[in-house]
């Protein structure tokens, strides 16, 4: 063996370790790691992105970033994501807004995995990176593109959406690193899980930061802003900038850098690539246009959206009843988690195909080539429509809109679009190429009482929906046709809806009261009467619809004679009945008392003479008409509300007693021996009655008894093998089991002759019975009956 000389790496010194070359290629490896790292923070913290800039390669973002995002073919940058990535990525808070489409999902991705590489982010360190989006698809979506191009970092990802084990969620969440959620499950897990914690947190990021708030989540945010450091990095975007949008951003956000939000404005909130159209559409004619819209776009790509999820499964259900020629699919909040996402990647891999959704598909989903968007019912919002339409047309690529309106919508919907300038063109549907649908959902909702059932809380969803909108000037619930509406979804009738009945009442009431105006005095000019007519509608009750809408400078443009008129009241309007004017002479009297201006009479009031017979008996019975009184004396109302009578007995004497009145013991029982004489008596009469009920349960058990005994033979001989066919050949003829006697319980004979021309049976029966006592013997012939029957005779003379 030669010595290793001082060089030798293997070899060490007196007293000293070896030194081991893997150990000192990982600290050089570290070294250089770090370096790199130093250098890609300075390159960060110093570039100046140039108006030409494009590529992702030309960003200062680590290797590993730039391999992922050339895998998932990501090669070239959006105007939102080359404006904000060089000010996120060096440390600072983006508040980002842009067209739906344009790519904000890596404008938040890309800063989140350089921020941290750069921070040497490790498991030990905990989560590092939170993304909040509205909704559980969305979600789902972002985290699918974080695993795409994050695949080369280290860093450990989790979802957390509502829907799911919470049980496996809380055991991986204390190694996750990057986590996307949705707003309730992440603040359940806050409140609940314990070791979750949040201090290390480095960057915050808010997808669709408008729908959020829009959903009812500002205070579970404004909670979840309270566990995060304030010392950390946020990242805001949305296709919208509303103003709940910005309070959110001065909360959240210190000295945030606005991206995108000038150019979204000044040229519109929807691509140049994007054809948008509406058209005019009675609300009972909705779904023969959709229907007819289906079956001409067969080979097309659509997305149908509806206001309700009652509404999108009963068109779902109906029209997959009657096979329109393309798959269907349906996504609402209703279904469970597993089913959404089952549609949502369904729908994403399929060439042509019809999803009916509400507006939980509305916000940041990435549905591939789609063709048309349909909005069926109008969005409550300009904002809504903007990311209705922003599901097709993404990026480059083309798409169309068509958006259905009802009469009383286009005014206000045009002009709310207009305001984002958003240029939407009418247009009109053929009547030769719409095809109804209505007779085959009424034979749809004849024959599956389910289908009714869905038809019925789609009618009652719809409406409520409109109810509930916060632009009355829009949406206008006693404008529309309601029964033909319920006749169009193939119902047999309106049902019955609370507020609805409210509003048609409304209508009636003002209809009947414009009706009901006097006619105008002769020698007026006809702009007179119609001024008289304004003049009286506009001076009607506060319950009308005319007064909520009434403009301020018609109401400063009445004349002062109408504004020292009486007020009518309630009293005005109960004595104009034509069923309750049983008190309109009175009171007239003292209307034109009280519109007296003399000073005398201003608070004295001089009596007169009245004729009040009839009146007076109505208030004395608590009744204000005739007719209430004849019908509270019907016998469905003293059945229901008088008083209930009870029934008398009356003894010899002709004295009347209650069917249950106690006697007095003093009267019938003289002393204790009688008492304990009736005792005794009573006791044997219970006990005969016992005994005659004993025999009478003692027959009917025997009589089961035997019927249970006859049918086990019967059973023993069908499994022998034994039938009436085989007992008359063979000459032997037992008792018949299809004939039982009624009386004692015996079998009675059955006679089955053979005919002359059957010879000997070439087997031979089961051996005959013995005889029971008081049967007659089997015979084989005609003679040997008639013997007997002789002998029976004879007997019984």
């Amino acid at each position: 063996m030669t010595e290793a000389g001082p060089s030798n790496p293997l070899k060490h010194k007196k007293g000293g370790k070896p030194k081991d070359p893997k150990l000192k290629s990982r600290k050089a490896q570290k070294l250089i790691e770090a370096r790199a790292i130093a250098e890609l923070d300075e390159a960060a913290l110093a570039f100046e992105p140039t108006p030409d800039l494009k590529l992702f390669a030309d960003l200062p973002i680590s290797l590993l970033t730039k391999r992922g995002l050339k895998r998932a073919s990501f090669v070239d940058m959006t105007d939102i994501q080359a404006k904000s990535l060089p000010i996120s990525l060096k440390g600072k808070d983006v508040l980002g807004a842009a067209r739906t489409g344009s790519g904000k999902t890596l404008a938040f991705l890309v800063p989140v995995l350089e921020i941290l590489y750069r921070r040497k982010w490790g498991p030990q360190d905990g989560l590092g990176a939170l993304i909040i989006s509205p909704t559980r698809e969305l979600a789902v979506q972002i985290f699918e593109v974080l695993r795409s191009i994050g695949g080369y970092h280290s860093f450990s990802a989790g979802l957390v959406i509502g829907g799911k084990n919470l049980k496996d969620e809380r055991e991986r969440l204390s190694r996750m690193n990057i986590l996307v959620a949705t707003p309730g499950r992440l603040l359940q897990h806050m409140d609940q899980t314990i070791g979750f914690e949040c201090d290390n947190l480095q960057m915050l990021v808010l997808d669709e930061a408008d729908r959020i708030l829009d959903m009812g989540f500002q205070k579970t945010l404004t909670a979840l802003l309270s566990h995060l450091p304030k010392s950390r990095q946020t990242l805001l975007f949305s296709a919208t900038q509303t103003q709940s949008v910005s309070d959110l951003a001065r909360l959240s956000l210190k000295d945030p850098v606005k991206v995108g939000v000038e150019e979204t404005l000044s040229e519109g909130a929807t691509p140049k690539t994007l054809e948008q159209h509406y058209v005019i559409c009675e609300l009972d004619k909705k779904l023969d246009v959709l229907w007819s819209f289906i079956k001409s776009h067969l080979q097309s790509k659509t997305l149908v959206f509806m206001s309700s999820c009652k509404q999108v499964r009963f068109v779902f259900e109906t029209f997959c009843k009657m096979h329109p020629g393309v798959p269907l699919l349906h996504l609402h909040g209703k279904q469970k988690q597993m089913a959404r996402l089952a549609v949502f990647q369904r729908f994403t891999s399929m060439k042509h195909a019809v999803l009916f959704a509400t507006d939980i598909a509305a916000r940041g989903l990435d549905f591939p080539s789609v063709d048309w968007v349909l909005q069926v019912d109008a969005p409550e919002d300009a904002e809504t429509y903007i990311h209705r339409v922003g599901r097709t047309a993404r990026y480059e690529s083309a798409g169309k809109g068509l958006l259905l309106l009802v009469p009383s919508e286009e005014e206000g919907i045009v002009a709310a679009l207009k305001k984002k300038n958003i240029d939407i063109q009418k247009i009109k549907i053929k009547a030769s190429k719409t095809q109804s649908i209505s007779n085959q959902l009424q034979n749809l909702a004849f024959q599956d009482p389910e289908i009714k059932y869905l038809g019925q809380r789609a009618f009652v969803s719809y409406l409520r929906s409109v109810h509930l909108q916060k632009d009355k000037t829009i949406f206008k619930l006693s404008e529309l046709p309601v029964e033909r509406f319920a006749e169009a979804l193939g119902l047999p009738g309106m049902p019955k809806i609370k507020f609805l009945s409210k509003e048609m009442a409304k209508k009636r009431k003002n209809t009947s009261r414009a009706l009901a105006q006097p006619p105008p005095q002769k020698g007026k000019y006809r702009n007179e009467e119609e001024d008289e007519s304004e003049i009286e509608m506009e001076s009607s009750d506060e319950g009308s619809d005319e007064d909520d809408h009434m403009p301020a400078e018609v109401a400063q443009a009445k004349p002062s004679e109408e504004k020292s008129s009486r007020v009518r009241t309630k009293y005005d309007r109960m004595f104009e009945r034509k069923n309750q004017n049983i008190l309109s002479e009175h009171y007239t009297k003292l209307v034109d008392r009280e519109d007296d201006d003399s000073e005398d009479e201003f608070i004295t009031l001089k009596r007169a003479d009245h004729d009040l017979d009839d009146g007076i008996a109505l208030l004395e019975s608590g009744f204000t008409s005739k007719r209430k009184e004849k019908m509270s004396m019907s016998k469905k109302a003293l059945a229901k509300y008088g008083e209930k009578g009870h029934k008398l007995v009356f003894d010899d004497e002709g004295n009347a007693h209650e069917v249950y009145e106690m006697k007095d013991t003093a009267d019938v029982f003289k002393d204790e021996r009688e008492v304990m004489e009736a005792g005794r008596q009573f006791v044997e009469t219970e006990r005969g009655k016992m005994k005659e009920v004993d025999v009478v349960d003692k027959a009917e058990a025997k009589e089961k008894k035997r019927e249970k005994k006859r049918k086990r033979k019967e059973r023993e001989r069908e499994e022998q093998g034994y039938h009436d066919d085989d007992d008359m050949a063979g000459g032997a003829m037992g008792p018949s089991v299809a004939e039982f006697s009624e009386d004692d319980g015996y079998v009675s004979p059955e006679f089955d002759l053979p005919s002359e021309s059957e010879g000997e049976c070439e087997f031979e029966g089961p051996p005959a019975k013995k005889p029971r006592k008081g049967t007659r013997p089997a015979t084989t012939t005609l003679e040997e009956e008639e013997e007997l029957a002789l002998q029976v005779l004879r007997s019984r003379r």
